[in-house]
């Protein structure tokens, strides 16, 4: 790793991310956050930046000149009964128009850099958690968007992940009653899949069950499937 932009830095996962970016040996690290942080290494650059906001999202793209990963973590989960549209919409927002932003205004550097996109996910994705249910809808769409953008950046060189993460302990979980994986442990695996090239990064115990069929499963073939029409 040289350049790595990572959101969502202030606490959990992307405080873990940061911590293995420069364990790793990333040269610079651009720490995205919504509050002010400061750190003891110097390869670490803290950025103000609210993945809503456009403006906050092109003053960062203005400020890496060069960047080989970008890690999409900022997200936001509450829980509610889909009662209240306007929090299904604001998880849209954060969880999959945020990822989206940041892509679009990054991706000169990262075709030049022919770099990577980490998404991080979740397995509700996959099967959606009635509990936090406008959550679990923005996560499977923020999935789709990143099947989307892996089958569409390939020709530009740019590779995309998803890491679909079951329980961690963090803030969103921390009072669930199931075991949790260390956020530590999480942004170590992270790191080490982008590393080994691998598509989908399970990182947890949990989401590590689906690891062995998932190559040659459904889901996988049939996104191969839709990908090959875009040559046809």
């Amino acid at each position: 790793m040289q350049n790595v932009l990572i959101t969502g830095t202030n606490r959990g996962i992307g405080q873990a991310l940061v911590e293995e970016a420069l364990r790793q040996g990333a040269e610079h690290v651009y720490a995205g956050t919504r509050v002010a942080l400061t750190h003891k290494d110097p390869r670490v650059t803290y950025l103000e930046l609210d993945v809503t906001d456009q403006a906050q999202i092109e003053a960062a793209a203005k400020t890496v000149e060069s960047l080989d990963v970008l890690v999409n973590n900022a997200g936001l989960a509450a829980y509610d009964n889909l009662s209240d549209r306007a929090l299904v919409e604001q998880h849209l927002a954060v969880n999959l128009l945020g990822p989206l932003a940041l892509t679009t205004a990054f991706l000169p550097q990262l075709i030049e850099a022919r770099g990577a996109i980490v998404n991080v996910l979740s397995v509700a994705a996959l099967a959606s958690l009635p509990m936090i249910p406008a959550y679990s809808i923005s996560k499977a769409a923020a999935f789709s968007l990143t099947q989307a953008q892996r089958a569409l950046l390939a020709p530009q060189g740019v590779r995309v992940h998803a890491v679909l993460t079951g329980p961690t302990d963090t803030d969103m979980s921390r009072d669930l009653d199931v075991p949790k994986a260390a956020p530590q442990a999480v942004a170590r695996a992270i790191f080490d899949g982008v590393a080994a090239g691998d598509e989908e990064i399970f990182p947890d115990p949990l989401s590590a069950m689906l690891a062995p069929g998932w190559a040659s499963g459904a889901v996988k073939q049939l996104e191969r499937q839709n990908a090959a029409l875009l040559s046809a």
